[in-house]
């Protein structure tokens, strides 16, 4: 039974893989030209929450929002746990009136196509290059002087084992905070692992469905002054976890 799940879990994302080339490669010649100026930044955001319906739509992928209080507008730091490539794609139309750019790993800047993308919409971090790290932040102060919200994965990567468990937080989504002095949004994607796991994952689970996602209270940024930046990480932590913990209490 296990290798039925497992071969109808890799067909699945076969099909996944070639609705987002097809996607990609339509959208690609706008965006491109978009993306070359960045005044029309905010418009090439409105084309990515399109692209973002048009998977859902294509793959079968409802979305039910579990939203704790008004979404107030940015410019904030959203945070979330991360368990699927899913989210990624997910978070356009999640959050359509809260345009972000994701700081996100270098090694993206590898794929020909996604490059594009990336580079010019969202910030690239260089972890292993100190001599950049300074950038990573001089484009962040940037972006949410002009009004945009950050989104960072505080995991780092998505977890190989026990997802949906996460992995303990590392602090540069917090100290960023402070700095900046904005309110962060933590959110919660619930089951995103069950509907496309690691593509590296041979036997790993990947089907179509409901995605849940929790969006939970803003902290705001009076409060993250008053805390150091592990009791933000902590309580961040805490916040994201929650409805992981009550769904899975086994892994925790």
């Amino acid at each position: 039974m296990k290798y039925i799940y497992g071969s109808a879990a890799n067909l699945w994302k076969l099909y996944i893989a070639i609705i987002f080339s097809i996607f990609a490669i339509l959208f690609y010649p706008f965006l491109y030209i978009l993306l070359l100026n960045k005044k029309w930044k905010k418009i090439s955001f409105k084309f990515f929450i399109v692209w973002s319906w048009c998977m859902r739509i294509a793959c079968f992928y409802r979305v039910k929002k579990v939203i704790y209080s008004k979404i107030h507008e940015g410019p904030y730091i959203i945070v979330s746990n991360h368990v699927s490539y899913l989210d990624i794609f997910l978070m356009y139309s999640i959050l359509p009136k809260s345009p972000f750019v994701f700081l996100g790993k270098s090694e993206i800047l590898s794929y020909p196509i996604i490059r594009t993308y990336f580079k010019n919409l969202n910030i690239p971090v260089y972890r292993n290059d100190k001599s950049k790290a300074g950038q990573a932040y001089s484009e962040s102060l940037k972006s949410v002087n002009n009004g945009w919200s950050l989104v960072i994965f505080p995991e780092g990567t998505i977890p190989d084992n026990d997802a949906p468990k996460m992995l303990p937080f590392k602090n540069g989504a917090f100290k960023l905070a402070k700095v900046l002095n904005i309110p962060i949004l933590p959110l919660t994607f619930e089951n995103n692992h069950k509907l496309f796991s690691d593509p590296t994952n041979i036997w790993g689970p990947a089907r179509p469905g409901l995605s849940i996602v929790h969006i939970h209270d803003i902290i705001p940024a009076d409060v993250i002054q008053k805390k150091e930046v592990t009791e933000i990480s902590e309580m961040c932590f805490e916040i994201i976890s929650k409805p992981l913990k009550e769904k899975h209490p086994e892994l925790y």
